[in-house]
């Protein structure tokens, strides 16, 4: 995938979930998400201020090295929750309207930027490619806490792509994150996307295999879905292992939710 067609994977799914909240009264930006303490002008907040940030690195502003002093300062968990309910605090409109600038000045400066850059982050560095590839994956997945709040089903559209290729890049990191070493053995992954070729990772001679629908594995390695919830299987303990604790987004292990435990709503991927 190359940087021009990530960033218009982007931008459908960020538009996608425009549509989703542009139009709701009040009463629903105010409704709680599965994500504790954060409601949907919290998650839209959230994005937006990820939006900057990742602007600022691009274009080597000095804000984001104060950014970065706050960031561990106030510890890194804290700091994201407290700039997205400060955000989120902004009018409706406001806060709707600086989303909208704010991508689509990240989007222009990506465009623009060295496609070989390593662009400083919370984490390690990154090319233009792997931010906007996280991009996608947090848009989803926060997407997907919106749709979930709202009981409306999240379809499942092109941006999967991106977030199933990062789950797979991730499974390393998954372990890794936690201590623990990753098993050698290599991972087959076939994942059916609507209307599109399945999406084929390793080694087709692999025993240890994952396969069922994209929209199941997003769910499950952004920790939106419990495997059990979705049309994904694992097949080997290697397979098994990786997807009880697969995380495609940086940061501390964190664990995703208990057998159950979020299923309504959710589209192109429940049993």
């Amino acid at each position: 995938m190359d940087l021009t067609t990530a960033l218009d994977l982007l931008e459908q799914e960020t538009a996608q979930l425009d549509a989703l909240v542009s139009g709701l009264p009040p009463a629903q930006w105010e409704t709680p998400t599965p994500a504790a303490g954060w409601t949907v002008a919290d998650q839209i907040a959230h994005l937006h201020w990820t939006d900057t940030a990742a602007l600022q690195s691009v274009t080597g502003d000095p804000a984001f090295d104060e950014l970065l002093r706050a960031a561990a300062q106030a510890g890194a968990s804290g700091f994201v929750d407290s700039e997205a309910h400060r955000l989120a605090a902004l009018p409706q409109e406001e806060l709707l309207a600086a989303w909208r600038q704010g991508r689509d000045r990240l989007a222009a400066a990506l465009r623009e930027a060295d496609p070989g850059e390593r662009l400083r982050w919370f984490g390690p560095p990154m090319r233009p490619l792997s931010m906007v590839t996280a991009r996608i994956m947090e848009t989803w997945a926060h997407g997907l806490d919106v749709h979930d709040a709202l009981a409306v089903p999240k379809p499942a559209g092109p941006a999967l792509a991106a977030v199933a290729r990062l789950g797979v890049r991730t499974r390393g990191f998954s372990f890794a994150s936690r201590g623990l070493e990753a098993p050698e053995a290599e991972v087959r992954v076939e994942l059916e996307l609507p209307g599109k070729e399945p999406l084929v990772f390793g080694p087709a001679e692999a025993a240890d295999r994952v396969t069922g629908t994209a929209w199941g594995f997003a769910a499950v390695v952004t920790q939106r879905r419990n495997l059990a919830d979705v049309e994904l299987a694992a097949e080997g303990e290697g397979a098994q292992a990786w997807l009880e604790i697969a995380q495609a987004f940086a940061g501390g292990p964190t664990q995703g939710p208990a057998p159950g435990e979020r299923v309504t709503a959710a589209a192109g991927g429940t049993r």
